[in-house]
């Protein structure tokens, strides 16, 4: 599986920013996508994640009602619609793959990972 990410950037707080992920290779049934996030000198966390075949969210307290995850079946692609953006946003944001963990933010259960996109709000 690759993951190739896009859209990151410079917003003022309250703005928003679109994130894409482009996943290419075999994905199996239960491939699950999900965005994480590490702040420099803090422990990458799960933001948010999609069940790629049935479509199924789940998300971090942190961004409940503010960020949005979606896929795109044509484009085989996922995307993290990030609105009223705060300071502590700020970080490399990261696209992961798993299988079978639905329900799970735990860096440990992904397997495959893009290289990032920095998010900077100010």
């Amino acid at each position: 599986v690759q993951l190739v990410e896009s859209g990151g950037g410079s917003v003022q707080a309250g703005g928003s920013l679109r994130l894409s992920c482009a996943v290419s290779g075999r994905l199996d049934n239960g491939i699950v996508i999900a965005w994480f996030r590490q702040a420099p000198e803090k422990e990458r966390e799960g933001v948010a994640h999609i069940y790629f075949g049935g479509g199924s969210q789940y998300y971090a307290d942190s961004v409940k009602g503010r960020f949005t995850i979606s896929k795109d079946d044509f484009e085989n692609a996922v995307h993290l619609q990030m609105d009223s953006l705060k300071p502590d946003d700020t970080a490399t944001y990261y696209c992961a793959a798993g299988s079978w963990v639905v329900g799970s933010l735990r860096r440990a259960d992904y397997d495959y990972w893009g290289q990032g996109t920095q998010v900077t709000v100010s």
